[in-house]
């Protein structure tokens, strides 16, 4: 039969020795000795520099929650939707209704496509018919960029004033 062992206690259990590290400084060796003169300008100090004071950090704000927006329909600018009226050279083009900047933009660009107006060459170029001759103060070919300019001299707020007795649109600062 087998003698059973009885546990030691936590305090009597053997450990292990680690081996404790020498406590003699050896001294380093360097490469070549240098005069005690030459030592000297070797180790100087640098000049003192005058250190500003670090500006306080803010305290670290909390992370912010996204917010998720469900999805809504788009709602379009209500300076866009104002309606204007065109004058009398830009009716003969897109209408005399009162219509928003944005419908007078589409039927102008509907006109452009329906009777092949822009540049097969350059894209950006629109030339111009006899209608929109008028529009754009005579000139026979105008960038699509300055189209826009040009058709804003042609709109008005108010019904059924001249262009001279109102303020254009294109004029008035946004609000």
């Amino acid at each position: 039969m087998m003698k059973k062992r009885k546990a030691k206690p936590a305090s009597k259990r053997s450990t292990k020795k680690v081996p404790k590290r020498s406590t003699k400084k050896v001294p380093k060796k360097s490469a070549k000795k240098v005069p005690k003169k030459a030592a000297k300008k070797l180790h100087k100090k640098p000049a003192k520099k005058l250190h500003k004071k670090a500006a306080a950090k803010p305290a670290a704000k909390p992370a912010k929650r996204k917010v998720i927006k469900t999805a809504s329909k788009r709602r379009p600018n209500a300076a866009f939707m104002t309606p204007v009226h065109p004058d009398a050279t830009l009716a003969a083009v897109v209408g005399a209704s009162a219509l928003p900047r944005t419908e007078l933009t589409k039927r102008i660009w509907d006109y452009i496509r329906r009777n092949g107006l822009q540049d097969t060459q350059n894209r950006r170029m629109i030339n111009a018919d006899d209608k929109l001759r008028a529009v754009f103060g005579g000139e026979p070919q105008v960038n699509m960029f300055r189209m826009t300019s040009l058709v804003n001299q042609h709109v008005m707020r108010q019904p059924g004033a001249s262009a001279q007795g109102i303020i254009p649109v294109a004029s008035v600062p946004a609000v």
